[in-house]
């Protein structure tokens, strides 16, 4: 007769398999028709998520159902190594977005950034020029600034400074306050200026009118995705402590099952001998 345990496991198994299947179908999907660098760069761990679900998923639900020992023993040890994999990232998480923040600029309704103020950790992922390059071409493949320009364009110089900017808008898509450069609109700025401040901030030689250079390789810009990453992943932390607290419980179930099966077994080499 199986127990409450594994019936349990059993059905949250099953559950976990069906919900497999269309990240599986997704990551597919983004193999054979993503076009650019983002939705290539995402289609491989959303494959591996997927079928990493659903062999999990069987082997729980295999090994409650049928009562295999080892299938429940691996899907726990799994389930073990994911709690702590889990556990050390969400640490992990909170302790490298510690640090940074936007500073706020006189007469400025948005905020301006600074590398320097995030965490040494994050500050050497973006400053790869490999890991740049593949973030660049999803800040331009995401057309940040082409919407910015588009919600922004028909404001004047007061207007605009006034304007509750994101912080990759305010990084990626204008020049920084420092340049004291001329408004012009949003992505297009008179850089005719001799000031003190343009020459001692790196970004303002850097910054292009063009549409597709701007300020993406600007350091703002690099501050302003950190301090959007910092914020996404405080949020990941605090989702990733509810999902821990539910793979906890059902360990504990899984473990309960384990146990089942073992009594099971045992009950019935007896009877067999």
């Amino acid at each position: 007769m199986f127990r409450l345990s594994n019936n349990l496991i059993g059905i949250l198994n099953v559950l976990t398999f069906i919900l497999s299947i269309p990240i599986l179908w997704a990551g597919v999907w983004l193999s054979n028709k993503g076009v650019t660098e983002c939705e290539k760069f995402l289609d491989k761990p959303v494959i591996i998520l997927g079928v990493f679900l659903m062999v999990i998923s069987l082997a729980g639900l295999i090994g409650a159902c049928c009562r295999v020992s080892w299938l429940l023993w691996t899907y726990l040890l799994v389930m073990f190594l994911l709690i702590v994999i889990l556990f050390c990232f969400t640490i992990f998480a909170f302790v490298v977005t510690n640090k940074g923040a936007g500073e706020v600029v006189s007469e400025r309704g948005y905020k301006e950034y600074r590398l320097g103020d995030y965490s040494n950790w994050l500050q050497k992922r973006v400053n790869s020029t490999k890991n740049w390059k593949k973030i660049r071409s999803c800040l331009v493949d995401s057309k940040v600034c082409s919407t910015f320009l588009n919600k922004y364009g028909g404001d004047n110089d007061e207007q605009f400074y006034k304007q509750h900017l994101s912080s990759v808008q305010s990084g990626c898509c204008k020049p920084s306050n420092d340049c004291q450069f001329t408004y012009v609109n949003p992505t297009n700025w008179s850089t005719n200026t001799n000031g003190a401040s343009a020459q001692t901030n790196p970004d303002c030689s850097i910054w292009n009118n063009d549409q597709k250079i701007l300020c993406y390789d600007c350091q703002a810009c690099k501050a302003g995705l950190l301090d959007q990453l910092k914020r996404d992943w405080k949020k990941v932390a605090i989702v990733n402590i509810v999902f821990l607290i539910v793979l906890i419980i059902i360990y504990s179930i899984g473990c309960c099952a384990f146990r089942n099966s073992r009594r099971d077994n045992v009950y019935r080499g007896k009877n067999g001998a």
